[in-house]
């Protein structure tokens, strides 16, 4: 005769097998979502022709830099600590945090995953956690997430 104590650890077998069976699929699947958010703002090969160029310039210094111009051989160079034009003090603006394609990705996996913590996003997206200390809070400013507890939760 069955106890509940039977039966009930009999379950938690069944569910255990079932959830070591099932893992691999998961994990493929994290996979291909982070690969297809990765994807959804590059354009592939297919996209450009043979004459005409990329848009994106790799890296190394920006065009026009490191060439001599005829206006600029008879300049002489000084020593700045600053850009000119822009007041002592003030840094230049970049880009928002959160705003790039691991921001997108990250947000993938938050509507993907309600309450998903800092760690298990990071092990998800193969980069570690502080980079997305620095990401979600970016993601939250814009109102796209926000904070409950340790959980980060997607904004209607």
């Amino acid at each position: 005769m069955y106890s509940v104590t039977d039966f009930l650890d009999q379950k938690r077998r069944e569910i255990t097998d079932r959830l070591k069976e099932l893992q691999p699929a998961v994990d493929e699947y994290n996979q291909l979502e982070a690969a297809a958010s990765a994807l959804a703002g590059v354009g592939g090969s297919a996209a450009r022709t043979a004459t005409a160029p990329a848009t994106r310039r790799g890296p190394g210094r920006p065009r026009g830099t490191g060439k001599t111009t005829p206006a600029k051989a008879g300049r002489k160079k000084t020593k700045t600590s600053r850009a000119p034009g822009r007041p002592a003090g003030k840094r230049r603006a970049g880009r928002r945090k959160g705003s790039g394609t691991r921001g997108a990705e990250a947000l993938a996996f938050v509507q993907g995953q309600p309450g998903i913590t800092i760690p298990e996003l990071a092990a998800k997206m193969g980069i570690k956690q502080n980079y997305l200390y620095r990401v979600l809070p970016g993601l939250e400013q814009e109102n796209k997430v926000a904070k409950q507890g340790r959980g980060w939760h997607p904004k209607g």
